[in-house]
């Protein structure tokens, strides 16, 4: 096999996301697994559910995990890097430590972790991290032989991950109404999180101002912006917005809210509104239902022209990405000199989350890190 397909000394690539509920007897107990520890009651859980049943109870995340799957396993045959594929979740079946077990007693020994998360934040990076290393003490407890695991570097300015975004906004500004068109406004949408959460993450150095989270965010939509008005020749105004907020109102959380942003354009005078999700991999629920079912609606009755991007999920130039992540770090470990690719303004992420990074609010062991028990 040529160097440049040398995946070792990784035996073993491990889709670590999220998790969601397959059916209406699901939605529930997966609720209960994603805020465990908080003592929400469960009628106040089949409230909050209301919008997966809305979607008969089934989160699209699964599926499009499993597209992603095939994607790259397809790439890898098709380029000759004989890497395993392995998935888990946090919240949902296949769970992670069921899959770890498996993987362990299949006899793989190093493991490369794929997020579905594509930043640098507590429940993006640091949380995973956490499950890893929950899982590793379940493995451990049990007499297994742990493995060494390392996770793959934040790719939020990846080119394979950036492109298919710029040819999703360039998709949706082509869908509008020809008369407002090239006055349309781009409103990048990610993920809300409480601004204590976003000031921290990354590494220490950067802490403050809504942190890398803020940051990669800000970079990524920069980039695209860039892109679009070289390929089309009209410069689209943009701003970064948020979405899918889900705690107590007391606590501040980064604002503001995309309904409230479409609001606000069109008061202004926005002819048409572009929502680009950036800050999700795939079309999941918080994406079909914060963005086109609520966002959509608001939208509407403001009588405001809107599309709504597509994620990457499962294209090809994602897990090619992947695959080339993979290549990096694998040739990083074995010593020799890479050069990471990545756009913008930010470079590579690190490889290695130094300690401090992404903090809890509980510390916790986190596996895969500079701070894990299990180097």
């Amino acid at each position: 096999m040529p160097d440049a397909l040398d995946a070792t000394p990784y035996d073993a690539l491990l889709l670590l996301s999220f998790g969601g509920p397959e059916g209406p007897d699901d939605v529930v107990p997966f609720l209960e697994n994603v805020t465990r520890g908080r003592g929400i009651p469960k009628e106040r859980l089949k409230e909050v559910g209301q919008h997966y049943f809305l979607f008969g109870g089934v989160s699209p995340i699964n599926d499009q995990n499993r597209a992603l799957l095939d994607a790259l396993r397809k790439d890898f045959a098709d380029h000759g890097l004989d890497l395993p594929v392995h998935w888990g979740n946090r919240n949902w079946a296949p769970y992670l430590t069921d899959t770890l077990r498996d993987m362990v007693r299949d006899g793989r020994r190093r493991i490369l972790v794929l997020a579905t998360s594509a930043y640098a934040s507590y429940s993006g990076c640091r949380q995973y991290r956490e499950n890893l290393a929950d899982a590793l003490a379940a493995l451990e407890a049990e007499g297994l032989e742990l493995p060494k695991i390392d996770k793959l570097r934040h790719y939020f300015n990846h080119p394979g991950f950036v492109e298919p975004m710029i040819d999703g906004v360039l998709e949706a500004l082509a869908g509008l109404p020809e008369d407002v068109r090239d006055g349309a406004h781009i409103a990048f949408t990610t993920h809300s999180i409480p601004t204590a959460a976003a000031d921290t993450s990354g590494p220490v150095a950067g802490h403050g101002d809504g942190g890398a989270y803020v940051r990669q965010h800000l970079d990524v939509a920069e980039l695209i912006a860039d892109a679009v008005r070289e390929r089309t020749g009209v410069d689209h105004p943009w701003q970064l917005v948020y979405q899918s907020r889900s705690g107590a109102p007391h606590i501040p959380w980064l604002e503001p809210d995309i309904c409230d942003h479409l609001e606000e354009r069109h008061a202004a005078g926005a002819p048409a509104v572009v929502m680009a999700p950036i800050g999700f991999v795939s079309d999941h629920m918080e994406v079909l239902y914060d963005l086109d079912t609520e966002a959509r609606a608001k939208a509407g009755g403001l009588g405001l022209p809107v599309r709504r991007s597509a994620t990457v999920g499962a294209d090809p130039r994602f897990a090619a990405a992947v695959r080339d992540l993979i290549l990096e770090r694998a040739a990083a470990e074995r010593g020799r000199q890479v050069s990471p690719c990545a756009l913008g303004a930010l470079g590579a992420s690190h490889d290695v989350c130094p300690v401090g990074c992404c903090p809890a609010r509980a510390p916790r062991p986190a596996a895969a890190g500079a701070d894990s028990p299990y180097a």
